[in-house]
């Protein structure tokens, strides 16, 4: 910059250095976002680097370096750094299965969930093909009753009498799927709020009660110890969770019967469709926990609720339950999360925060009284108060055996490398052969966006979303002709 240009030598250049600042500080926050990015030298790369994301809402920006070494020689044969990114730093998805925290990384998630349960019903990712021939159900396991709630449809006709506090013992009313009413008690003062709470915290617990459960009931409907019976058949199982209007977890799961070594081996000859359905169902209806010694739940037993859906999925039956239906159907569901019953998605702090929520009468209930008995010694063990948010919940959306299918790692690693190859830069990030190695140094430099930044990020998903929309849209015309 010459003297008669610089703001600090030159009047009238600090006149309007001057004036320009105090437009900029007149102008809304996003408008003087806008401002800032658009003098950006580098804008296009960071354009480029949001678009890679999928316009991820919540990036997480990395400073470091890889560099790929010939481990002979010490030969350098490929090298990236994110000094000449924008910034100095390089964008990265948040990963967030939510779709209210980001669309784009959801709708990632969804698919990958999509690809890895259908591979254990349908084969690929490594699971062999055969896997169709084995018996295989699509189980839905439900929670018990903790109080009546109004439901869709014609809710509980009217019945004499009154309960203990007052409330008539029914509804009478037609309500829509939609209705807001859907999911709350009929009478609060008579719901379990402490028993549903307490099922929520335990439900992985007896999930995986009932898995081990139903290797017994296997080994009893053919005659077989109890541990023999895991030297001949194996259960391999995926299921994803899902809240009810009324705030109760329950879960959807494909289940398999393999043989001992897994999907690549065939189960025995008396493992059949008939014998998994009726071992799940009676599996299911038996399973019990005890609770917690708490005073708060009382002598009762934690079990699954009596409403269980079992459907067989026979290859090529033609029926209305297909392979990609059910994974689909799975896939969906890791999307979403408490904000289907009308809770909140981030943590709670305080007992003041629950009363400034703007939730249901029913679900600040919930969340009380997680709250509360997260305070109890005998419960410490529930996490009830870092988990309040999600109605005391805390399992994992999805989760499988090991030998049921592929990864989301596996999946997520193949994902890169066909981006890297496509983009001719692998070798700058993946060992060649045998005969590399790869060094990285990565910290974290931050994360979300800027006012502006998050606006440029939603046209970037939005447009991608339309993209999607019209490749799919004319592969189907061209299918169609």
């Amino acid at each position: 910059m010459t003297s008669s240009s610089n703001p600090w030598t030159d009047p009238a250049a600090r006149r309007a250095h001057l004036d320009r600042e105090a437009r900029l500080r007149s102008l809304p926050d996003v408008d003087r976002d806008l401002v800032r990015l658009g003098e950006m030298p580098d804008l296009d790369r960071w354009i480029e680097q949001i678009r890679a994301t999928g316009g991820c809402a919540a990036p997480v920006y990395l400073a470091g370096h890889s560099t790929t070494l010939d481990s002979t020689t010490g030969e350098v044969l490929g090298h990236y750094s994110t000094i000449t990114e924008p910034g100095g730093r390089l964008a990265v998805r948040c990963r967030n299965r939510r779709a209210t925290r980001c669309a784009p990384c959801s709708r990632e998630y969804s698919g990958d969930t999509f690809h890895l349960v259908r591979a254990g019903l349908a084969g690929g990712k490594g699971v062999p093909d055969t896997v169709r021939t084995h018996p295989r159900l699509f189980v839905t396991l439900t929670a018990p009753s903790f109080g009546a709630v109004h439901r869709s449809g014609d809710c509980h006709p009217v019945r004499r009498g009154r309960c203990a506090h007052g409330r008539r013992r029914g509804c009478g009313m037609a309500h829509a799927d939609v209705a807001d009413v859907i999911g709350q008690p009929l009478c609060a003062d008579c719901y379990d709020y402490p028993g549903h709470v307490l099922w929520n915290a335990t439900a992985p617990a007896l999930w995986k009660a009932f898995r081990d459960n139903l290797y017994h009931h296997i080994a009893a409907r053919v005659g077989v110890g109890r541990s023999a019976v895991r030297t001949l058949v194996r259960v391999s199982a995926a299921k994803v969770a899902e809240y009810q209007k009324r705030g109760a977890v329950h879960f959807h799961a494909v289940i398999r019967l393999d043989g001992p070594d897994g999907p690549g081996t065939p189960p025995p000859e008396w493992a059949t469709t008939e014998l998994l359905l009726d071992t799940v169902r009676s599996a299911a209806s038996v399973v019990a926990l005890v609770p917690p010694d708490s005073a708060a739940y009382g002598d009762a037993r934690l079990r699954f609720g009596t409403q269980l859906d079992a459907h067989p999925l026979t290859d090529g039956d033609g029926g209305w339950i297909t392979d990609e239906s059910v994974a689909a159907y799975v896939a969906k569901y890791t999307s979403k999360s408490v904000e289907t019953a009308g809770a909140v998605d981030r943590r709670i702090d305080s007992l003041a925060e629950i009363q400034a929520l703007r939730v249901t009468p029913h679900v600040r209930a919930l969340i009380a009284t997680a709250w509360r008995l997260g305070g109890l010694p005998e419960l410490e063990h529930l996490r009830l108060r870092a988990w309040a948010h999600m109605l005391g919940y805390r399992g994992h959306c999805l989760t499988k055996t090991r030998a049921y299918s592929t990864t989301y790692g596996q999946l997520r690693a193949d994902r890169a490398e066909h981006t890297r190859a496509a983009a001719g830069t692998r070798e700058l990030f993946a060992d060649w052969d045998n005969g590399t190695v790869t060094e990285t140094a990565w910290r974290f430099v931050g994360a979300g966006h800027t006012p502006a930044e998050a606006l440029i990020a939603a046209g970037v998903a939005e447009d991608l979303a339309v993209n999607r929309e019209m490749a799919r849209a004319a592969a189907e015309g061209f299918q169609g002709g």
